[in-house]
């Protein structure tokens, strides 16, 4: 299943980022046409060394990487995207990737 993996790094405010990520984000990029699971990480997003610069790990999960673009390129798809730099202001990497089961 094709996933969009995206990693925010540490904000400026993690209180502002997280009020605007759970009542602004989710909300716009749960509305992308073709998702079929949405999940983020909860509480630190440490390494093997310990805590790193990232503040929050989503994933997104599609059924096919024609479904993963086509909903990101809908204008919901396009929503989500530029509501980035009203709240990701540590930045931001996406990474998209298609997986097997081994």
């Amino acid at each position: 299943m094709p996933k969009v993996l995206v990693l925010y790094k540490t904000p400026k405010s993690a209180e502002a980022f997280d009020k605007h990520y759970m009542n602004v984000h989710v909300p716009l990029a749960k509305k992308i046409p073709g998702l079929k699971s949405y999940d983020i990480s909860r509480g630190p997003v440490n390494g093997p060394a310990g805590p790193t610069n990232l503040h929050l790990v989503a994933t997104l999960v599609f059924d096919s990487m024609q479904a993963l673009q086509a909903g990101m390129g809908s204008a919901e798809g396009k929503a989500a995207a530029g509501d980035l730099p009203n709240f990701a202001d540590g930045g931001v990497d996406l990474y998209i990737f298609d997986n097997q089961d081994v």
